[in-house]
């Protein structure tokens, strides 16, 4: 079954009523028969939800069809993309730990990364996003090798295969962030990678009517107990250690549990997810081509001359994603072509069926150091752009006009 088909027929079906659509169970606790039910329930002796901020329903069923589609053992939904992330990193690193990190983060990580410092944790950014820069950061320290599939806004592409060998090989899991790609292009843990993060706010839901994230956890990495103290607790449950651990206190105990409603709206966008991410990633080849043969400074990895270009084509089915950047030499002509778009809108989120533009500067990236900033790729002159499904004259037209008032 091609990814088409397995998107629409898994798990479509809601077993209890037999309803296509799935239910929204607005609850905040649920009723048990006996009080030995509870005890059991709350143990994880038996099946069954006892409060929403553990579990739902509806959440459950959309829990596993992301986890299906990622080839994984099982996912943890969150409120948001950065509840997610924050969950995944929190779940294993303690004071005195470090990360390793890919340095073309989005920006929110990047703050998030950068207050990990006040519990003792520290980040160390790889440059440039090659497996040998990040084997010259491993430490007896090191916790976690972290990336993005395709960096935003840099739009460095990790060799995901190559990078999960070098962390195997030094006993640490991989997590990556495939919010840009979806698994319509790549199924990180079919690479290698351990955990999977989305930002389901964007590309998934699609319409930009709601805020979530999910954590997807693969089936073989040895969460060695002794490395990863957290899992002490857990560690009966092998592979599954980390996983147990993400509901239980990252879920559970922070909270972060995610509306049933936003969930439902979520898993409409996911049907379509498909038909989507081809038109875009068609429309930002084209653009990305259109605006290069007008001797702008496009990056996309799309484009031949990129230095990504062989690895994304053949890591992500020969598609390139929705997002490419644009350079303006100054701020004030980034600006000026902005606001001379007359339809595409000025708005922080990607992964919306309109194409969405933003300057990463002086937004998302205000609060970051310089060198974090040169370390992303972010400078006053760029502007990120992220493609949706118009037709692409049109598209190509209001960028044409733009183009030719700076």
């Amino acid at each position: 079954m091609k990814f088409a088909t397995e998107l629409l027929y898994s798990r479509v079906c809601d077993n209890v009523t037999g309803s296509t659509t799935l239910p929204i169970y607005q609850t905040a606790a649920y009723s048990q028969a006996t009080a030995e039910d509870m005890e059991k329930i709350f143990a994880g002796r038996k099946a069954g939800f006892a409060y929403t901020r553990i579990s739902n329903p509806t959440t459950a069923i959309f829990e596993r069809r992301l986890a299906d589609l990622e080839r994984g053992a099982g996912a943890v939904a969150f409120s948001s993309g950065m509840a997610a992330i924050s969950a995944a990193i929190l779940n294993i690193v303690e004071s005195g730990d470090e990360i390793i990190s890919s340095g073309g983060l989005f920006g929110g990580t990047s703050d998030f990364f950068r207050e990990l410092k006040s519990f003792g944790v520290k980040v160390r950014y790889v440059k440039e996003n090659r497996v040998e820069k990040f084997a010259e950061l491993i430490t007896d320290k090191t916790k976690l090798i972290y990336v993005e599939t395709i960096g935003n806004p840099k739009l460095d592409v990790t060799d995901i295969c190559a990078l999960a060998e070098l962390a195997h090989e030094n006993n640490l899991p991989l997590i990556v962030d495939s919010t840009v790609t979806t698994p319509y292009l790549v199924q990180p843990l079919d690479f290698g990678a351990d955990v999977v993060i989305h930002s389901t706010s964007k590309m998934i839901n699609g319409g930009g009517n709601s805020i979530g994230g999910v954590v997807i956890v693969g089936k073989k990495f040895r969460w060695n107990s002794k490395k990863f103290s957290k899992l002490e607790e857990f560690k009966h449950l092998g592979t599954m250690s980390y996983l147990a651990r993400l509901r239980a206190k990252m879920l559970t105990d922070f909270g972060g549990c995610p509306s049933p409603l936003n969930i439902f709206l979520t898993n409409v966008g996911l049907d379509t997810l498909a038909l989507r991410m081809e038109r875009a990633c068609d429309n930002a080849l084209a653009l990305a081509k259109y605006l290069e043969s007008k001797k702008a400074e496009v990056n996309y990895p799309g484009l031949k001359n990129n230095i990504y270009h062989d690895l994304a084509e053949t890591q992500f089915k020969n598609r390139f994603g929705t997002m490419l950047t644009l350079k303006f030499g100054t701020k004030e002509r980034a600006f000026r072509f902005i606001n001379s778009l007359s339809y595409t809108l000025k708005a922080s989120n990607i992964g919306d069926v309109r194409t969405l533009t933003i300057h990463p500067a002086s937004t998302i990236y205000k609060n970051a150091p310089e060198g974090e900033k040169l370390c992303a790729g972010v400078t006053d002159d760029l502007i990120r752009i992220n493609v949706g499904i118009e037709d692409i004259s049109d598209l190509i037209g209001d960028f044409e006009g733009a183009l030719q008032k700076i």
